[in-house]
């Protein structure tokens, strides 16, 4: 049996992580919307300018919320890396 405090702890977790999956799910309806924008004005899939400051803007609020940048960096770039994939995507479907 577990402890009523672990069970609260994780039903914040729970809580937490479906508030994630949500957002995620958002971003990348946005995402998926400069893809199409992109695609429309034959733009780059990739903007390294764009993801340098996202990168450097991401640090630095993972910092100011005591988590870990280098973590912080990683989940960015592996995000930035399936919106890349999904606007080569696109691009690819128009050409």
């Amino acid at each position: 049996m577990s402890h009523p405090e672990l069970l609260r702890l994780r039903d914040s977790i729970d809580n937490i992580d479906a508030a994630l999956i949500h957002m995620l799910a958002e971003r990348f309806k946005c995402t998926q919307a400069v893809g199409e924008f992109k695609a429309t004005h034959a733009l780059p899939p990739a903007d390294p300018a764009r993801e340098a400051a996202q990168i450097a803007r991401l640090r630095k609020l993972a910092t100011d919320a005591k988590l870990n940048p280098d973590f912080a960096e990683k989940f960015l770039s592996f995000i930035v890396k399936e919106v890349i994939r999904h606007h080569e995507a696109i691009a690819k479907s128009r050409a």
